[in-house]
């Protein structure tokens, strides 16, 4: 077996076990498999493997690296793969939106007002529409935490991807805190995503949950969950 060929049938393979996971865990929530899309983290893995991923039956990978994200779907769309949705799911510095919109389907790592003009901006000059989740986190307050806006901050940004003229609000993505049971995070973000609805109830995405945590986040509401190593296995060694 040669090396592409090998690495197919471990991507296979670890594919099928993910699905069933997400299978299982809308079984046990009453939801339908259906229902939870699935994202591919590719992160520091190549663009082969992506197009191994979309001949497998992909449909939407994540990327939370600009410069890489912005070479990797290049290629992918040279090679004449067009039809993947690119999530950019990582923390994103200002200056950088408006390349990202270039490129990306969905942002959704959106957590401040001042992401919002150049993500509109960049999504306009290449008569593009781009969906955006609001990053929100679940972390205590005042504790050291991942990127995301308060949910008390949610109303004011949403109003804002609103009014900008290429930008959709599609809902909210968040990461459980590190040490933290992944299952009450997610049952706090049950009930701030609940908030959220009633003011947006056409935001109905909730991209949450990763490798480890899946089945909490699906049991929680999730519409698209995040997975990389799971997938593609340990992240090769980046300098």
């Amino acid at each position: 077996m040669s090396p592409t060929d090998a690495r197919r049938q471990q991507l296979a393979d670890n594919l099928a076990v993910v699905r069933r996971r997400i299978a299982t865990a809308a079984t046990a929530a009453g939801r339908a498999a259906e229902d939870v899309d699935l994202v591919v983290v590719t992160k520091f893995f190549p663009a082969s493997d992506v197009r191994i991923l979309a001949d497998l039956g992909v449909t939407a990978v994540g990327e939370n690296r600009h410069q890489e994200a912005q070479q990797k779907a290049a290629e992918c769309a040279e090679s004449g793969l067009r039809d993947l949705s690119w999530h950019f799911i990582g923390g994103l510095q200002s200056n950088k939106a408006a390349a990202v919109a270039a490129y990306a389907d969905v942002v959704e790592s959106v957590d401040r007002l001042k992401l919002v003009g150049p993500l509109d901006r960049g999504a306009q000059q290449h008569g593009r529409t781009l969906d955006v989740l609001l990053q929100v986190s679940l972390d205590a307050p005042g504790a050291e935490h991942r990127a995301g806006a308060r949910p008390e901050d949610l109303p004011g940004l949403a109003a804002a991807v609103q009014d900008a003229a290429a930008l959709r609000l599609r809902g909210l993505m968040a990461v459980a805190p590190l040490g933290e049971d992944p299952a009450a995070a997610f049952a706090r973000l049950a009930a701030i995503r609940a908030d959220f609805l009633h003011d947006h109830p056409a935001a109905e995405w909730l991209s949450a949950g990763m490798s480890g945590d899946l089945e909490q986040a699906i049991a929680h509401g999730a519409t698209h969950v995040r997975v990389g190593s799971a997938v593609l296995g340990s992240r090769p060694r980046v300098p």
